[in-house]
């Protein structure tokens, strides 16, 4: 039985689709300004993961994540750049997905855009403006009125009267309440803008993800999710918005994946300690990542440090070194106690860190067997990929793993790193040698080849290789 840790309830639920058999699920995706850091890495596997179970689950997923390409931060941006808007979000928006595909993270069911969505995102505006949910500020600015909804500050817990108590309002500011926000910003001159029943503008950050969320899956829909840092105030508005516009409850279940940190404070710019996923990627495989930000639960805090990369590549390497020299099978009924215990840890809240645990002991099930029942062996080596494909890991071939992909962008690039072929000569070298019985030379290019981080195992199939 599937639960949920519904952060509107602050418990764990039993999962009750609202249409049976389906699933309708939404995540914030990431403000296309910048290259990817590890935050949105591990919104991008975790809800990838989710999406991926459910699937294996049986249900029927539509999975939408969301790009936000117009915002402050993105003009900004631009204008420093001295380049249009537009080449500045396609740049990010093309990086961002190749570093999904580095992670392995499948492309979501739908990706709009907020440009996209602009005609949605002004019915909405005016749908609340006619309910009395929003007014026109003396700025121009449409503001949603946080006072009419009740229920504000459901999902995070914040009281409104305490919010105010401690806000700040600007002198000039032309809200009524210090709790409201913006929903359609007028147009500044140079800014780009859109036409709109209140004069030139562009949208508010918020009204984008409740008009693209709604629209692509309706009014009332199972999931949405996002990083920790999401909840409020932009959760909570996209609540308000929401169910103010019609009048229906918005969401059943609220995930939120924990923060990334690093020597135990929350990576961030502000404090320099801010990692790309790109600048990851030079120095571990993007599976290797994938395994790190799996290797905790969703929810609690990520701690990076090259200790835990480390770690995450050792196991992985333990996984795939399992799978190594096993035919390929089709899948039958052996390990079936594995797929319980697997399904049981990820019915738990999707506990990752549990199923791997699971994939571990198959894997020395499958160690155990290889020299005592091959056929079992390799069966069970069927069951082990299955699940591994579910967390999205262990779909290349061994050998190609322990050759190629093992390797970080910068191994692979860097001439003082032997390359495959050079490795192949050199054993080809040592089995020559072998046969002359020239034990000397065959000892000289191992211990050659293990300075160079390779190691070799003699199998009755031949010479095998892999990178330490």
């Amino acid at each position: 039985m599937l639960k949920l840790y519904n952060t509107l309830t602050r418990r764990k639920e039993i999962f009750k689709p609202i249409e049976p058999g389906k699933v309708r699920m939404y995540v914030c995706g990431m403000t296309v300004y910048d290259y990817c850091h590890l935050g949105h890495a591990r919104v991008m596997v975790v809800f990838d993961v989710i999406a991926r179970y459910l699937r294996w689950r049986g249900y029927q997923v539509t999975y939408v994540r969301n790009i936000t390409d117009i915002d402050d931060k993105i003009l900004q941006r631009a204008n420093e750049s001295g380049i249009p808007f537009q080449k500045l979000t396609e740049t990010f928006i093309q990086a961002m997905h190749e570093d999904e595909r580095a992670l392995n993270v499948l492309p979501p069911d739908q990706e709009p855009r907020a440009t996209q969505s602009i005609g949605a995102i002004i019915q909405m505006i005016q749908r609340l403006i006619d309910k009395g949910y929003a007014y026109i500020g003396e700025n121009g600015d449409v503001y949603y009125s946080v006072s009419q909804f009740e229920g504000y500050g459901k999902l995070s817990g914040k009281n409104p009267e305490e919010l105010r108590a401690g806000s700040r309002v600007e002198v000039n500011e032309a809200k009524q309440d210090p709790l409201d926000f913006v929903l359609w910003k007028r147009a500044k001159p140079g800014e780009p803008a859109w036409d709109s029943p209140w004069g030139k503008g562009r949208p508010g950050w918020h009204i984008e993800c409740s008009a693209m969320s709604t629209t692509c899956l309706g009014a009332h829909f199972d999931i949405h999710g996002g990083g920790a840092d999401l909840q409020f105030p932009h959760h909570e508005n996209e609540i308000a918005q929401s169910e103010g516009a019609t009048g229906e409850p918005f969401v059943n279940y609220w995930l939120h994946a924990g923060f990334v940190r690093v020597n135990q404070e929350k990576m961030s710019k502000s404090l320099g300690n801010f990692f790309t996923i790109r600048e990851v990627l030079k120095q571990y495989p993007g599976e290797v990542i994938r395994f790190f930000i799996l290797s905790s639960h969703y929810r609690s805090p990520l701690d990076y440090s090259d200790d835990s990369l480390e770690k995450a590549r050792a196991g992985l390497t333990r996984l795939y070194t399992a799978l190594r020299g096993l035919p390929v099978v089709e899948e039958d009924q052996a390990g079936e106690v594995y797929r319980q215990r697997f399904r049981e840890a990820m019915d738990d809240d999707f506990n990752t860190p549990a199923a791997l645990a699971v994939l571990f002991d198959l894997a020395k099930d499958i160690n155990r067997l290889k020299d005592q029942d091959p056929d079992k062996a390799a069966r069970l080596g069927a069951v082990l990929r299955t699940l591994g494909a579910v967390l999205g890991i262990l779909q290349e071939d061994p050998e190609s793993y322990f050759k190629h992909l093992g390797q970080s962008t910068e191994e692979a690039t860097n001439p003082a790193v032997l390359g495959s072929e050079a490795i192949e000569k050199l054993i080809a070298q040592r089995n020559q040698a072998r046969k002359n019985k020239d034990w000397a030379r065959a000892d000289e290019i191992r211990n050659q080849l293990k300075e160079q981080g390779i190691i070799l195992e003699d199998t009755p199939q031949g010479t095998l290789w892999r990178r330490e």
